[in-house]
């Protein structure tokens, strides 16, 4: 799938991606003043679609934007999308923002918010490289401090990406006060002693679906879970890091700042959420 073949929703029209186009005072394109929502698609087949779709709503309602659509609307936008690709699985991106008006930083009123909607490729995670693992680099979170808001300024999560790529490292796993948050565009979990161990669901981290879905697998198999201020001591010292995402599913971390995590190999609870993982993609 190209630009030109692609298709994509655009307020309200079905077009190529080629033929996309936005105003230029658009707030999304001038102040990233939008929300977007990423929901994976096997078989073309939706992935946790509900809770991607709570969770556009939540960050949507914190950034103060009406939801522009009912949840009919949108499973119909995600079905016609994923329906007409020419490829199986697939990553439906959606995104809303406060719309186009004359730039100022206040709201403006009566303004419609621009909608958009893609389906590409979903690239996923090979056998090579669920078997080797993630490389890492620990750097500090210098993002704001409303990070549980899925925005479209993603400069911050750019910037940390980017120091993993000119590492040339996987990802980084990011800290604040020395205490554990996420990856560029990731959950981290820690795991101890055969417990698994999140950061806290508050401002500092954006809760990703694969956060409750990876819970869920836990209390499945009875794997103790704990949801707490993470130290970066404790994540050094772990006996397994993994990393989820949803374009990346759920990958061990095998190596942090040029030190093996563990034996320096995928470990076993990484082995069982990722063998849950895949059976509930094959369930759909």
């Amino acid at each position: 799938m190209t630009p030109d073949d692609t298709l994509c929703y655009l307020n309200g029209e079905y077009l190529s991606l080629s033929k996309a186009h936005i105003p230029v005072l658009d707030r999304g394109f001038i102040f990233g003043d939008g929300i977007y929502e990423v929901v994976p698609a096997y078989r073309k087949r939706p992935f946790r679609l509900e809770q991607h779709l709570d969770r556009l709503q939540r960050s949507l309602a914190e950034a103060r934007i009406d939801n522009p659509y009912p949840r009919e609307q949108w499973h119909a936008i995600i079905g016609w999308l994923t329906q007409s690709a020419t490829v199986e699985d697939l990553v439906v991106y959606m995104q809303v923002t406060r719309g186009v008006a004359k730039r100022d930083f206040t709201f403006p009123a009566n303004v419609a918010p621009t909608v958009f909607a893609m389906a590409s490729p979903l690239n996923r995670p090979s056998p090579a490289q669920r078997e080797r693992g993630l490389r890492t680099i620990s750097v500090p979170d210098l993002r704001w401090l409303r990070c549980d808001i899925k925005s479209v300024s993603l400069l911050g999560a750019v910037l940390a990406r980017q120091q993993a790529a000119d590492r040339g490292v996987d990802e980084v796993v990011q800290h604040r006060d020395g205490r554990l948050t996420e990856g560029s565009a990731s959950n981290v979990w820690v795991v101890k002693s055969g417990r698994v161990l999140a950061p806290p669901r508050d401002n500092l981290i954006l809760e990703g679906i694969r956060y409750g879905f990876i819970q869920e697998l836990c209390e499945r198999a009875s794997i103790p879970f704990d949801a707490r201020i993470i130290s970066m001591s404790e994540v050094r010292g772990a006996d397994e890091l993994m990393l989820s995402a949803a374009t990346r599913e759920v990958l061990p971390i095998v190596e942090l700042d040029g030190r093996p995590i563990g034996d320096g190999r995928p470990g076993p609870v990484y082995r069982h959420l990722r063998r849950g993982y895949d059976e509930a993609i094959d369930a759909l």
